[in-house]
Order: structure tokens, then sequence, then C-alpha cells
């Protein structure tokens, strides 16, 4: 690894250069929130901010997505990467990455999502202003980011640049980069290391103690219908959540009833529907039926069922739950808070 360090006053020409040369994706502001997309300049980027109203998995993993377009028996697939650079992504925000990585990886894969991601230089950033409901110093802490390809601090008079791999370091030759001092990577080291500590959220136990006690409490339904009185099954925190990645498969016809397309669509456990299935004949059965079943359901998936899988939890502490739940009752930490404090 390779480590750099860019000058305040050359950190816009780097970017203009990079920009006219890749399709780069960054955070910018939309409105009061930021969201990722596709910059066109440099001043668009916004480093400082908190957190995306959705995490940057849609650039692999499209809220919609076409997966084949079908034409009486013949057919054809619709993956089409394009290469592009990530740029700006905070380490809880890879820690989800690296999960979907995995999960999207195991067994059959799919290369639906695999061929968007290999197509993708991540470079991550460092964290400079903290959500109000971040959690992700006290989660998961077990588990690093690992699937970025480069890492960008800022600290005083620049920026310090570290080069992972290959494809991060290929982006080094759109800027006026110097090798970084011992001094200036403390900095970066320091500047990184100081922003866990401003987390507004905190959870109070190791992520195995969360995990035995939340699975010990799978058959308390007092618990679980308490816990999601005010649901409204609107799937709000599914939709933000980055470790998410359930999807329900639509086929669209055209009107001519011969061609069409087939695509993905995000999908969502806390919805009614989810757990619908037929049953033929007009029937069905919902093997989820209750809002505390559901909410018990996201709960454990988060907790516990994928921690020997990812080797932690399937939570990064980025709050974007907390803060899309309109009845305020989707906070992990609340809810876990409370299990563990429970008799």
């Amino acid at each position: 690894m390779n480590v750099y360090f860019l000058k305040e006053h050359d950190f816009n020409s780097f970017m203009s250069k990079m920009i006219e040369s890749k399709k780069v994706i960054g955070p910018v502001a939309k409105k009061s929130k930021f969201v990722f997309d596709k910059l066109e300049s440099p001043e668009q980027l916004r480093l400082d901010y908190d957190v995306t109203i959705l995490p940057p998995k849609k650039e692999f993993f499209p809220t919609c997505q076409k997966l084949v377009c079908f034409d009486g028996n013949k057919f054809e697939g619709c993956i089409n990467p394009q290469e592009k650079i990530l740029f700006g992504v905070h380490f809880y925000d890879v820690k989800a990455i690296d999960m979907t990585d995995h999960l999207f990886s195991e067994k059959n894969q799919d290369w639906n999502y695999l061929a968007n991601r290999k197509a993708t230089t991540i470079v991550a950033s460092n964290i400079q202003k903290v959500s109000g409901r971040a959690f992700f110093a006290s989660v998961g802490k077990e588990v690093g980011p690992k699937g970025h390809d480069a890492f960008i601090t800022k600290i005083n008079g620049g920026y310090v640049f570290e080069a992972i791999t290959d494809k991060g370091e290929a982006i080094v030759k759109f800027g006026k980069f110097e090798k970084a001092s011992d001094s200036q990577k403390s900095e970066a080291q320091s500047a990184n290391e100081s922003m866990l500590g401003k987390c507004p959220e905190k959870l109070k136990y190791s992520s195995s103690e969360i995990a035995d006690k939340v699975r010990k409490n799978f058959t308390n339904e007092k618990l679980w219908e308490e816990a999601a009185h005010d649901c409204f099954s609107c799937g709000s925190c599914n939709v933000v959540c980055p470790t998410c990645y359930c999807f329900d498969v639509q086929d669209d016809w055209n009107l001519d009833q011969k061609t069409g397309t087939r695509s993905r669509y995000w999908d969502a456990c806390l919805t009614e529907d989810f757990s619908k299935v037929s049953l033929g004949g007009g029937h069905a059965e919902n093997f989820r039926e209750s809002r505390g079943d559901r909410f018990r359901h996201r709960i454990m998936r988060k907790a516990t069922y994928l921690n020997e899988k990812l080797g932690g939890p399937a939570c990064v502490g980025c709050g974007r739950c907390s803060s899309a739940c309109t009845a305020d009752i989707a906070d992990p930490v609340n809810v876990i808070n409370k299990i563990m404090e429970a008799k």
C-alpha cells in the first residue's frame, strides 16, 4: 500500500481530471440531505456529508434492475456493467458493501450484482460529520472494512490518500500527489479515530452477547408485539438499509403480449405482503402475518442470523433506519439495549 499527500489547492484539479476521464459517483447535496450521484464538477462533491439517504449499494444493486429482455421464445440478459469510480464512501458503508459482496457471491453467484461491483473502483473517505442517529463505533467492532481500493482523509492543508489496490493506485495519476510524511499519516489516523467517539448512540454489549440474548428472546411474543405496536409496515427501514438485499422479481409484458422485460425490485420484510405465498385456487398464506413477527425477523437478521456467515452482525450502525422510520421505533440501539436489559 502506498500513501500519498495531495495539497488542498490541488484537490479540485485532481477531481476535474478524474471526472473528465471516468464516470465518478460521489455524495452531493439534495436540499438538506445527501445522495450518491454522478459528479459533473468537483464543486458538487460534499465529503463533509453526514450520511446519504440511500446507501451506495444502489450503484451495484439498483432499486429497479432489468434482468432479461424477452421476445417470444428468445431472451437476452441485460447485464451491462459500466466502469466507474465510487468516491467518498464512509467506512460503515464499505463494510456493508463487503457483506453484500459475500452474500451475492456464495453458492450461485449473482452476476447481475457482481458485474457492476467488479467494474467499480471504491474510494472511501473519512467521516467529517456524524449523523444524528449513528452508532457505527459500537456495532460489529470485530469486522473492519476491506472492499475499498483507496482511502482519502482530509487533514490540515490537504488530503492523505492511501492506495490499497491496483485500481486505487491508478487514480493517483489524476493528481499532483507526493509521498505522505509520517506526521501526515499520523494526523490522518487520528482524524479517523477521533470520529468514533462522536457517535450519539451506542450499543452497550458485544456482538456475541447481543446475538445470544436476542436469539433467546425469539419466543417472547409480548416483547416483539410491544416493539412493533406503532409500526406502519411501510418498509422504510429496509429500503434505506445498506445490508438488506431482498428483492422481488416481476415480468412486465408489452401490449403485444409477446415481448417484455423481467426486472427485480428492492423488497422489504416489514411490509405485510412480503411473506404472503399463494396456495392456489385464490388462497394465500402469510407466514409472518403480525407486525411483531415481521419486526422480530428484521432484528434477528441484523443481530443474530448472519453473524457466523459474516463474522459479525449484519448492521453497520449508519442510523438510516432510525431516521427513516416515521413512527421512530426502528432504531436497533433502542430495541437491542431494551432486550439486553430485560430480565
